[in-house]
């Protein structure tokens, strides 16, 4: 009995003590607006001009913000994009 006990303890333990690393960001995951872009100019938080995509690995909220910004662009989750245009185009979450 004390044998089971200490196990299930031990197991228990084990369970609590295993890091998550925080998951992974997904700065965009509304079905709708699931592209990350960086868009050089927004129009009424509507639409995005100029947009390509992020081209690395998105850590957080801020790093999306700054990859877009060494560009010169902003960061947005947008509609599939045609062409460099992004209509339907909002800000990523925890951004704002």
């Amino acid at each position: 009995m004390q044998f089971s006990t200490i196990t299930a303890v031990f197991f228990a333990s084990l369970a609590v003590a295993t890091p998550t690393y925080g998951g992974k960001y997904e700065p965009c995951g509304s079905a709708l607006y699931s592209q990350a872009q960086c868009c050089a100019t927004d129009v009424l938080e509507v639409a995005g001009l100029d947009c390509d995509g992020v081209g690395a690995r998105i850590d957080n909220a801020q790093h999306f913000v700054n990859l877009c910004a060494a560009k010169g662009q902003r960061a947005r989750c947008c509609a599939i994009p045609v062409l460099g245009q992004a209509l339907l185009c909002q800000e990523p979450e925890g951004t704002n």
